[in-house]
């Protein structure tokens, strides 16, 4: 899937103390290679060339001439860092790291997109191959090049493993640097003001990205400890209506929910009402999560930790939500899931962990309320109510009315499009998991959200609302998320340049959301867009915001750009191998519907050439895609699910469609 691979980019090419290693003993033969090695934390390390980087705890290492081997705990999975030295291009550097780590596999390269030049490289450049759905392999290389030498970072290696060691895989790729290479560090400067001239040239760059980006809106706000000193907007809501975006527009704030649900839960802990280290079920007995001995390991904390190693089951939610069901179809189908990693080892992000946070949260403040209910007075009455946050809801409809955004994507010929039809309908389907990403906001209304998170609890009179103690609990390190990133509870640290930024993103189908705080500059800041590109702008912009205070070198442009040609050539490369009207005789071949039991129904419609397939959240016009091994796939050209693919197979007599999200696979069989 598009999206997938897109993450595995961000972190091997993006933008934690490390412990020396114990070594193992040496081999009795000298001239014969070391054993494989690992160490259980996170460790420094140094390439044949004096190129240095952080190597992941757990993982095995084995160096060899020109290289260094990192196998995951799985054993499917490996990194390899190698100096292939002077090369004519990123493809020739690519093509002899692999010669020089596995020589089988000689793939050409399917697509070669640059990333801006950045931590001492004079050039990078991301390579991916093509691999078919059913290899279930991840497959790419990061070439980097100072100088006239090349380091080549490849990645090989099961899907579902990537998927889980994401983090460990970007911690190796963010960490690289050439010898003598001095990262740049804020630490101990003092911030300039936000005056009126920084503020205007942040709203330049605000302006100048969606440009770029093709994202038709954004809203973002400023503030102090003491008020908010910017609260506005670019562009407009939809494309076509010139009705431009203001600080006062609606957006779906998504995952940022997940920051102000655990703000809930720290009120609660204040009134005596809740403990972060008490069972969870304690104070809800009916909660389960796998097995009796996982759940009896659950603590409050790790609801809302992304550190319990549960799988994400996103494709539930996308695919077969029923949004008038009772939320507590989060519970059930947690009691039907296991972790496929101990606690505190990788960081999974889950949103059925947070939502199950939000609704235990809400039933404690208002035990003889419905879930849902509940949820949402706890929210209104502990959260937005006293924040004096009057434009912040749960409530769908209400959001949806008036001054709101509409979401964007773009279609298959890589122009944004609105996505009124699917998109909205996964949205909507979302808000039966209210607080993994739920609510609605405005620029104008979250800021006072930041502004306490600034203040550490105290409302803007002074008042300590919330104790800084159990406020600043949520920021304390459950798991890392890559280089000097952990995520707390429902926030992420970045320690990237020396100075704590505590933010979290948001995402759902057309919005794309952060909430960021400099504690160190007195600063916050927010920004939502309304387009799935706006993803590209969430990082940059507090690149951007950090380089006005600390007079930092001037990169976050050049990520936007590079951004923007990035996502046009994965949509034109991957467009270049579907057939928008479906292969004749793979259509005639299709059953009229499929079943799953996991993500529910497909029906088949054929309309004249075309094929359409009817989820139970959506519906979406369907081309094909002949894979490289000889199967066909299904995929989705509504915006929403982009490029999906879903394998033409066959089990025990019955026609199937196969769908896989990284950790798990769904067979669809004929019905």
């Amino acid at each position: 899937m598009l999206l997938r691979r897109v993450a595995l980019t961000m972190l091997l090419a993006g933008a934690a103390s490390a412990t020396v290693a114990q070594t193992s003993a040496m081999p009795a033969d000298p001239t014969a290679p070391a054993a494989p090695s690992s160490a259980a934390a996170d460790r420094p390390d140094k390439t044949p060339s004096g190129a240095t980087f952080t190597a992941p705890g757990g993982w095995a290492e084995q160096t060899k001439p020109m290289l260094i081997e990192l196998v995951a705990p799985e054993k499917d999975f490996g990194v390899a860092v190698v100096d292939v030295g002077p090369s004519a291009d990123a493809k020739a550097a690519a093509a002899a790291a692999w010669a020089t780590w596995k020589p089988s596999q000689t793939r050409p390269p399917k697509l070669i997109t640059a990333r801006a030049p950045r931590d001492g490289w004079d050039e990078r450049q991301f390579v991916d191959y093509e691999t078919s759905p059913n290899e279930k392999r991840d497959l790419n290389a990061l070439a980097l090049r100072k100088g006239s030498g090349w380091i080549v970072v490849l990645t090989d290696g099961n899907q579902g493993t990537g998927e889980k060691r994401l983090a460990a895989i970007g911690l190796i790729g963010q960490s690289l640097r050439p010898a003598g290479y001095a990262r740049e560090r804020f630490t101990g400067r003092t911030a300039h003001p936000m005056d009126a001239a920084r503020i205007a040239e942040l709203r330049r760059f605000v302006e100048q990205s969606i440009q770029e980006l093709g994202v038709p809106g954004a809203a973002f706000a400023l503030t102090t400890r003491e008020k908010t000193i910017y609260a506005g907007g670019v562009g407009v809501r939809l494309l076509g209506d010139p009705t431009p975006v203001d600080g006062d527009t609606e957006f779906a704030v998504a995952s940022n929910t997940k920051g102000m649900a655990t703000l809930m839960l720290a009120k609660l802990v204040d009134e005596g009402k809740l403990a972060w280290n008490e069972p969870v079920t304690q104070v809800y007995p009916t909660f389960r999560l796998g097995s009796p001995q996982t759940t009896s390991k659950v603590l409050v904390r790790n609801l809302v930790c992304a550190c319990t190693g549960l799988p994400r089951k996103d494709m539930q939610v996308i695919l077969n939500s029923d949004p008038d069901a009772a939320a507590s179809d989060t519970f059930a189908q947690l009691a039907a899931t296991e972790p496929t990693s101990g606690f505190g080892e990788v960081f999974q992000y889950s949103n059925l962990m947070a939502s199950a946070a939000g609704y235990i949260g809400g039933h404690i403040a208002y035990p003889t309320l419905p879930l849902d209910q509940a949820f949402a007075r706890a929210m209104r009455e502990k959260v937005w109510g006293p924040l004096d946050m009057t434009r912040t809801t749960l409530d769908f409809d209400q959001a949806t009315r008036g001054d709101w955004a509409r979401p964007h994507a773009d279609a298959i010929d890589g122009k944004p499009v609105p996505m009124l039809g699917a998109g909205m309908k996964l949205n909507y389907a979302f808000t039966r998991y209210g607080a993994a990403g739920g609510s609605w906001s405005t620029a104008s209304d979250l800021i006072k959200y930041v502004r306490f998170e600034l203040n550490e609890g105290k409302l803007d009179d002074g008042r300590q609302y919330v104790s800084a103690k159990n406020l600043m609990q949520r920021r304390v390190a459950n798991v890392s998320v890559g280089e000097d990133q952990v995520y707390g509870m429902g926030l992420e640290v970045d320690r990237t340049y020396g100075i704590d930024v505590v933010h979290h993103g948001g995402s759902l189908a057309g919005y794309k959301t952060d909430i960021m705080m400099i504690p160190s500059a007195d600063i916050g800041a927010v920004i939502l867009t309304n387009a799935d590109n706006g993803q590209s702008l969430l990082h940059p912009l507090m690149r951007r915001l950090l380089e006005l205070l600390y007079d930092g070198k001037p990169e976050a442009a050049a990520d936007v750009a590079a951004s923007a040609k990035r996502i046009h050539a994965e949509i034109a490369t991957e467009r270049a191998r579907v057939s928008i009207k479906p292969d004749a005789q793979a259509a005639a071949a299709l059953a009229s519907s499929y079943y799953n039991l996991d993500l529910g129904p497909i029906a088949v419609a054929r309309t004249g050439s075309g094929v359409q397939f009817a989820f139970r959240t959506m519906a979406t016009p369907m081309g094909t895609r002949r894979n490289d091994d000889g199967t066909v796939s299904f995929v989705a050209l509504d915006p929403t699910l982009l490029f999906t693919p879903l394998v033409v197979g066959s089990k025990d007599g019955k026609r199937t469609l196969l769908m896989r999200d990284g950790q798990h696979e769904f067979a669809f069989v004929e019905r």
